[in-house]
């Protein structure tokens, strides 16, 4: 067996009482709640990324492409599903989905209020599965046969809760145009994204309905909302994107439709690692002060090791080794204190937030592996690195001072 880690392993804290032991056991305690603060931190964070991200992909698609219009007006010019773009965009498997849309505005007329609204224009090839985590009550539209509009919208809880509505009621329309016109429609369903851009006035219903209120043909859409098969590349797909689309064609990427929101995420994002860098320096600090004092400890066996002809690297490798079994039983804790959390608030979201400030109701968790094994990484290597700051000291000690020392 290695002299050095034997004799590390005898003067551990499990084999040691009093002020030894102690400061053993706040060593492991500082790398524990280090490394759970930080992975409980990353988790939490990406958990409010991932959520809020795909609660406007799910109304907007990673990109949206519609035609050029001059004028900032809310309805757009239609563009045909015989374009290049949707003929050819099933050649490239980067391109996971694609789905028409189309937008109008209107009037929704309750019996008490009257509401200023966007009806979106949705058809069959809707991304139903990314949008039913936002469908909190009903049902999604069915759609008729081809030609033929369905009259069934859906609504937020926002809105139905401004017009006394609920699922299953019918509600009145109407449309600013020349002539204007009105339709009937019936609740079958409500969302909640708690992000105002959404559910202050956005409202989904059938794309035919537009199509029959602005005289479209049957295969004219307003625009394309275009999903990927990864969301991290968005900017290096954008400019693949651009080869595939008709001249007349725009692109739109959703981080810069919702610029405020995406900044957002971004600012904490760099909150956590400027948290993250005060974590490891303090946790560094905290090992050289606690190897800096066992070594002050064991002077007297310092000198006896000395005077017994051990050699300064061996006596370094104890005082290394002693430190790494701190740094082990600390990261073992830290990960078991950390992915509990994560595992009892991800199953029984016990920890709720206020939605109107978050934008969701519970803190979420993201599970990163990748991202935890960095972490894991760093802990280890930034700990074990500042070990031989206060092992250099050693080779200073004096073996006839040292065994005097009390």
């Amino acid at each position: 067996m290695n002299l050095s880690y034997f004799i590390a392993k005898r003067i551990s804290f499990k084999r040691t009482g009093g002020f030894t032991g102690t400061i053993h056991r706040i060593a492991v305690a500082s790398i524990a709640i280090g490394l759970a603060i930080m992975i409980i931190s990353f988790m939490i964070l990406g958990g409010f990324q991932s959520v809020i991200s795909e609660k406007v992909f799910s109304f907007t698609g990673h990109y949206q492409i519609h035609r050029f219009v001059m004028s900032k007006s809310l309805e757009e010019s239609p563009t045909s599903k015989d374009s290049y773009f949707f003929t050819e965009y099933p050649n490239h498997d980067y391109i996971r989905h694609v789905q028409s849309y189309a937008t109008k505005p209107g009037l929704l007329k309750g019996d008490e209020e009257v509401e200023g609204v966007i009806l979106k224009g949705v058809g069959p090839d809707f991304d139903t599965l990314t949008f039913s985590t936002s469908l909190v009550k009903g049902r999604f539209i069915q759609f008729p046969e081809e030609g033929v509009a369905s009259n069934e919208i859906i609504l937020s809880t926002k809105i139905a809760r401004k017009l006394l509505l609920d699922v299953g009621e019918r509600i009145t329309m109407y449309f600013v145009q020349d002539p204007p016109r009105f339709r009937r429609f019936e609740v079958v369903g409500l969302y909640e994204t708690f992000l105002e851009d959404f559910d202050d006035k956005v409202i989904l219903g059938d794309i035919q309905t537009i199509r029959v209120l602005n005289d479209w043909e049957s295969d004219e859409v307003g625009g394309f909302e275009v999903f990927v098969d990864n969301k991290a590349h968005i900017d290096r797909y954008a400019m693949q994107l651009y080869d595939l689309m008709d001249y007349d064609l725009k692109l739109v990427k959703a981080t810069d439709k919702y610029l405020q929101i995406f900044d957002w995420l971004e600012l904490l994002n760099n909150n956590v690692y400027v948290f993250l860098g005060l974590i490891l320096f303090v946790a560094a600090f905290n090992m050289v002060s606690i190897l800096f004092i066992l070594i002050m400890e064991r002077t007297q066996m310092i000198g006896i090791l000395k005077a017994l002809g051990a050699k300064n690297h061996q006596i370094r490798r104890i005082f290394v080794w002693n430190g790494l079994r701190i740094i082990g039983r600390g990261m073992l804790i830290g990960n078991l204190i950390g992915f509990g959390f994560g595992y009892i608030q991800d199953k029984t979201r016990l920890i709720t937030l206020d939605p109107e400030s978050y934008y969701m109701s519970f803190v979420p968790v993201f599970w990163d592996w990748p991202m935890f094994l960095g972490l894991n990484l760093l802990i280890l290597v930034i700990t074990t690195s500042v070990l031989f700051i206060p092992a250099m000291i050693i080779a200073n000690v004096n073996p006839i001072k040292s065994i005097r020392f009390d």
